[in-house]
């Protein structure tokens, strides 16, 4: 019986995976009349302006000016606004770095308390589509901090200021006055309740619990999902069914007789595939589907895994993980201008594995995460940040579990290195071929602190688990 089952789920699996990669030419359905009528979630987007008197303004960090009169200072005074859980700032000119500091302090929804200043990670152009691409080319890309997840808060204080002397571009080779990217807006991201609304482009699609004709009397009917939702979830079938909020565990032997069965060619005779992870889908986490791009992208393989940090802060518990996500995806999309969420995964403090971009966890989808080498990788973020503190144990096992899994789709060793073409970074020029660990952190391919010094010191051990959980 069991043998059947695998079978069965292994020839459905090809039948999935023989469908076509990509639907039609891609366009936000932000602008699109099918876009929902009550989206989850929202976006507020205020200018910085020239900071007013000193007097008027709350005192800032060290290291932070209060001279309303340096060229390179922006901010906003303290105000109410609607509620929100996650800040980052934006600019114009995605080509163009925000040297300088950036501090928010919010007022929390609940308690009405003022936070202290908090700094916001202004080193977040690594994170992005590489140069040349369509996502990166499609005009709508802009500038970004990281973003820092707050909680729950409706009043919020900026201070921007660069830092003197200092390039306003990554390839200016001198130093200009302190002057800081045109175009500063604050986004104040609301995540909205877990579960997406149908939305107006819904159609006569329900999920695997929904009642059949023969079903009589007090039948509950079932959520209609929106032809953008179906399409995110049918890219998992037959890993889970249509609707599914989740992709449950496989133990190792019926995680590779499903990827033999398919039959997709990328596997070796004697296949070293670890165990499926359980994967809380898009579905699960709640994203609103009508934000991406309608067109999934693929990249031709997965050669190598990069491992990152949001650089969002450590302030959430696991239960508001879902919420996170919502809040980045948001941010990703309607603030920062991507095609959809970043990353192929994430990874919260307990260990549990989320789906991220849209496509399909089992496909090469292409990602907006380490620029430079988005192509034939995948991305992996960790929430948190781990530059001073230690990931948790739980996190860092589910990443040697996920890449067990995943990069043994693909015929690759953990412990091994592979090559990639760069696509253009700070640290290897465009088209050169560069040696990489199977198992990389981000700032193997661009010159950055993410995954912060802790969490990339976790790589070595990582790279050894991920094996042995394959079998080698």
């Amino acid at each position: 019986m069991r043998g059947f089952l695998a079978s069965a789920v292994g020839v459905a699996t090809a039948a999935a995976l023989a469908l076509p990669l990509a639907l039609t030419t891609p366009a936000l359905a932000e602008s699109s009349p099918a876009a929902p009528t009550a989206p989850a979630g929202s976006t507020q987007s205020l200018p910085l302006a020239p900071l007013g008197s000193a007097a008027h303004r709350s005192p800032g960090v060290p290291g932070m000016s209060t001279s309303p009169h340096l060229p390179g200072t922006r901010g906003l005074a303290a105000r109410a606004v609607n509620k929100f859980s996650l800040v980052g700032v934006v600019w114009d000119d995605a080509g163009t770095q925000l040297f300088g500091h950036v501090q928010v302090r919010t007022r929390s929804a609940r308690t009405g308390t003022w936070s202290d200043w908090q700094d916001v990670e202004t080193r977040n152009s690594e994170h992005a589509p590489d140069p040349g691409t369509l996502e990166r080319g499609n005009g709508r890309v802009r500038g970004s901090t990281a973003p820092l997840w707050v909680g729950e808060s409706d009043g919020i204080e900026v201070r921007v200021q660069a830092e003197p002397g200092t390039p306003i571009t990554s390839t200016a080779r001198s130093a200009v006055p302190s002057h800081l990217p045109s175009g500063l807006r604050i986004e104040l991201v609301d995540p909205g309740e877990t579960d997406p609304p149908a939305g107006g482009d819904a159609k006569n699609v329900t999920g695997s619990g929904a009642t059949g004709d023969d079903d009589k009397g007090d039948a509950v009917a079932q959520p209609v999902m929106s032809t953008a939702t179906a399409e995110a979830s049918s890219a998992n079938v037959p890993l889970a069914p249509l609707g599914a909020k989740e992709i449950t565990a496989l133990n190792r032997e019926d995680s590779i007789a499903d990827a033999v069965l398919a039959g997709d060619g990328a596997l070796s005779s004697t296949p070293y595939i670890g165990p499926r992870p359980r994967i809380v889908t898009r579905l699960g986490w709640g994203a609103d589907e009508t934000l991406r791009e309608k067109a999934f992208a693929y990249t031709s393989t997965v050669k190598a895994a990069f491992v990152h940090h949001t650089a969002s802060g450590n302030n959430y518990a696991c239960t508001d993980a879902p919420a996170v996500l919502r809040s980045l995806y948001r941010y990703h999309v309607v603030s920062a201008g991507w095609r959809d969420f970043g990353y192929n995964f994430a990874v919260d403090k307990c260990g549990t594995v989320y789906e991220g971009r849209a496509g399909g966890v089992a496909k090469p989808v292409l990602g907006a995460h380490t620029m430079g080498f988005n192509t034939d990788s995948m991305g992996i973020a960790v929430l948190g940040t781990y530059a001073t503190t230690a990931p948790p144990a739980a996190a860092v096992d589910s990443v040697a579990a996920l890449t067990a899994w995943k990069l043994g789709l693909f015929n690759r060793d953990p412990r091994a290195t592979t090559t990639l073409k760069s696509g253009g970074g700070n640290l290897y020029a465009k088209g050169s071929s560069v040696k990489m660990n199977v198992i990389s952190g981000h700032r193997d391919g661009f010159a950055t602190e993410c995954p912060g010094k802790l969490l990339y010191n976790q790589l070595p051990p990582t790279r050894t688990a991920s094996a042995k959980l394959q079998g080698r």
